[in-house]
């Protein structure tokens, strides 16, 4: 990328979301239309602030909750899920980097399957925890320097990201010539966005800075010549993501109403392929 794209330029009005996990002000979504991406305005100086609360899961290991013991139940399929699709690919030295890799469960699995393992978390709570299971994880990508990965994942991580552009420049260098770049994040195109409107869940504001669409992933790395190779489903987040929408939306859990929301999100998205969620399988053109 030669020349600075500015994301927040020429922005359309699209909708008003509140920050249901820790401060409940309200932010904006706007589109830019060019790269059919959604953009936060605006981005909180203290942003890291936003993270500190015991809900935010993915920092932590929790299973106090009916959302908690939900979540860490699907984890344990995904990582399996994760793993597969990891070991479709021929490496020579199977060298992975896990960016914002949590609390290293994803990078443990790989682990105890021969893989030579990397990651990033800026949580030095997570980090920590990671510790624990065998995991050492570096604060950000600045850690490595002249090193070639074999596969790079991102679940759930790009939507978080501040220097979008050059975040994706860095990615692009880490990767091997015949590596594969692994990206999961939200789809607002999706049949549960639609419906839930301003109480989806995955607009996860201030949080989610950038709210992707299958064009906008497309259009964003092809800017540092990738190209998409193939799109996944991830349909276990239609069902989790409904029914934290439905908590924010009517203030309880229904999940009946939620199982049923997510049902029929991935069963529209068999004609329409736009999933809650999305992983994307990248490679150098």
């Amino acid at each position: 990328m030669n020349k600075k794209i500015d994301f927040y330029k020429d922005l359309q009005p699209f909708l008003a979301c509140k920050d249901y996990t820790v401060s409940k002000e309200i932010y904006e979504l706007k589109k830019n239309v060019e790269f059919d991406m959604l953009v936060t305005v605006p981005v909180p100086r203290n942003l890291g602030d936003y993270y500190k609360s015991e809900d935010y899961i993915s920092h932590t290991d929790s299973k106090k909750s009916l959302l908690d013991k939900v979540y860490q139940s699907v984890k344990n399929i995904t990582l399996k899920r994760k793993l597969k699709l990891i070991n479709s690919f021929k490496t020579s030295s199977k060298n992975i980097l896990d960016v914002g890799a949590g609390t290293g469960d994803f990078l443990k699995v790989c682990k105890n399957n021969s893989w030579n393992v990397n990651g990033t978390e800026p949580s030095l709570e997570a980090r920590n925890i990671a510790s624990i299971k065998g995991v050492l994880l570096k604060e950000n990508l600045s850690a490595y320097k002249n090193v070639k990965f074999d596969v790079i994942t991102l679940w759930h991580v790009l939507e978080h990201v501040e220097n979008l552009e050059e975040y994706i420049s860095t990615l692009n260098n880490l990767l091997a010539e015949d590596g594969r770049l692994i990206i999961a994040v939200p789809n607002y195109k999706s049949y549960d966005a639609i419906y839930y409107k301003e109480f989806w869940a995955a607009f996860d504001v201030p949080r989610h800075l950038w709210h992707f669409s299958q064009t906008s992933i497309s259009k964003l790395f092809s800017l540092e010549n990738m190209t998409v190779e193939k799109t996944l489903p991830m349909k276990f987040d239609a069902y989790y993501v409904s029914l934290l929408s439905d908590k924010y939306m009517s203030g309880k859990m229904n999940p009946i109403k939620s199982f049923y929301r997510g049902f029929l999100s991935n069963l529209k998205a068999k004609r329409t392929k736009e999933y809650s969620s999305l992983i994307y399988i990248l490679k150098k053109k």
